[in-house]
């Protein structure tokens, strides 16, 4: 008589044994992000210590400021 073991033979098998398989799921579609105007988006910029020191310089609002000179570099280009 052939006795059948107390323990699975391969532990993988017997661990997959366990879960039930996933469902698959279908992927969303993609969707194009497009930027809404006048949201400011954080970045890191690098700048000269003597460029952050006179925007600096008249106290709160001087990331405002270096907005509004790029800004006005935008419109000088054009």
């Amino acid at each position: 008589m052939t006795r059948t073991p107390r323990r699975p033979v391969n532990p993988l098998d017997a661990a997959e044994a366990l879960f039930k398989p996933a469902k698959k799921v279908a992927a969303a579609p993609a969707v194009e992000r497009r930027a809404l105007p006048n949201v400011k988006e954080p970045v890191s910029l690098k700048l000269d210590s003597d460029v952050l020191a006179y925007f600096q310089a008249d106290g709160p609002g001087w990331q405002d400021r270096i907005n509004d000179a790029l800004r006005a570099a935008m419109k000088d280009d054009r």
